[in-house]
């Protein structure tokens, strides 16, 4: 349709016979259809919108992506609709505006959306006619780059890791053979400086004990092991992780409630891997806890898909602050931490096929969720389809 032509036609209706009329207003009608046709075909969501930012047409695909209704919002200023946008900072006929922004409602998801001026020339005058808004969703796409800089993030600490071996590795070894050649010595001497450098040798080799510790927890986070696994109960690794923690528990006075599934299946499992993490995740759970009536309760459920095991404690909590940086190696709000057990655990659960999901609020507790896979998953090979095949295999006659 051509510009003006809406308004040319109003100022000649009275030169139309009805007929005419009636096939002009056929033919808006039409257009008007096949337009909206097109919009309601799109996964993206549009808006149009007026000059003021209010809303004069949305698509399907903005219930889906924003959870509003589509035809009701009609009439009401865009801003109104989505909440927190600003459309004071946001209108301009004279520029395009791009952004991404996160929603929670129908379903968390990260939208990118592009606003576009709608301008049109009038008898050789710019008339600014509204904007289009087009929302689409990038939910995929960034989760899939948040895990490719989490890959390069970990390809560059176990580089690291390499140089830390050697670097830090060898001069410990040194260090201690050194001090127990100090030791030997400090034997001889008489009995009162004996005991206050025997005091301080000892703090010495602790330290050193304590920094290999860490060396060693570090390369082992990163560095790919071999997994030995076989068909295991989870509830006997669970058991048997509980006993090796018992002193611990009951000398802080924790009480550990077991709420296990019946007939949990068999798991193809590492059990030495699978309790190294239920080990950290429960010592953790019982570290957080400052009340005396402490508790860390442990279920186990299973669906045609997956074993799920959840521990959860009634300790202090995570700050929302940390939540972001808990896979973050060094980063650890404990005193003598190495602030990498979690990122150890999800090593071990993610190379058994599963994943890891953390929820917790400050002062109240956390709940971590493990979620094995019952099934390991395979190749699935597609049915051929001669129109989409583009490889012809010629047999022998």
């Amino acid at each position: 349709m051509k510009d003006g032509f809406l308004d040319k036609l109003i100022t000649r209706l009275d030169r139309f016979s009805p007929s005419e009329v009636q096939n002009l207003v056929s033919r808006l009608v039409r257009e008007k259809g096949f337009m909206e046709s097109v919009f309601e075909a799109l996964r993206e969501g549009v808006f149009i919108l007026d000059p003021d930012g209010n809303i004069t047409f949305a698509n399907r695909a903005v219930h889906l992506l924003l959870g509003v209704d589509n035809t009701r919002c009609v009439g009401q200023k865009v801003n109104s609709v989505i909440r927190g946008l600003d459309w004071s900072t946001l209108a301009n006929p004279d520029r395009v505006v791009t952004r991404d922004m996160e929603v929670f409602y129908p379903e968390n998801r990260f939208l990118n959306f592009y606003l576009a001026p709608i301008n049109s020339q009038v008898e050789n005058k710019d008339e600014h006619l509204g904007y289009v808004m087009l929302i689409h969703d990038i939910t995929e796409s960034k989760k899939a780059h948040e895990e490719n800089l989490e890959s390069e993030k970990l390809n560059a600490l176990t580089f690291l890791a390499a140089g830390v071996a050697h670097e830090i590795g060898n001069p410990l070894t040194s260090l201690d053979i050194h001090l127990q050649l100090i030791g030997r010595k400090i034997k001889k001497l008489e009995t009162e400086d004996q005991q206050d450098l025997s005091k301080l040798l000892g703090t010495a080799q602790q330290e050193i004990k304590r920094l290999d510790n860490i060396l060693k927890q570090f390369l082992n986070a990163l560095r790919p092991q071999h997994s030995l696994r076989e068909k295991s109960q989870l509830h006997n690794v669970l058991r048997d992780t509980l006993e090796t923690l018992e002193a611990e528990l009951i000398e802080r006075d924790i009480k550990v409630n077991l709420e296990l599934a019946e007939n949990l299946p068999l798991i193809n499992l590492d059990k030495g891997q699978i309790q190294q993490a239920l080990y950290n995740l429960i010592r953790n759970a019982a570290q957080s806890i400052t009340a005396k009536e402490g508790q860390i309760n442990i279920e186990t459920k299973f669906t045609d898909h997956e074993i799920i095991i959840s521990i959860s404690d009634n300790g202090k909590g995570i700050s929302p602050e940390h939540m972001g940086a808990l896979f973050e190696p060094f980063r650890t709000t404990k005193k003598s931490g190495s602030g990498l057990g979690l990122l150890i655990v999800r090593r071990i659960i993610r190379e058994h096929g599963g994943e890891m999901e953390i929820d917790s609020e400050e002062n109240k507790g956390t709940t971590v969720n493990l979620y094995f896979p019952r099934i390991e998953k395979h190749i699935r090979m597609l049915e051929n389809d001669e129109k989409t095949n583009l490889i012809d295999i010629e047999t022998e006659e």
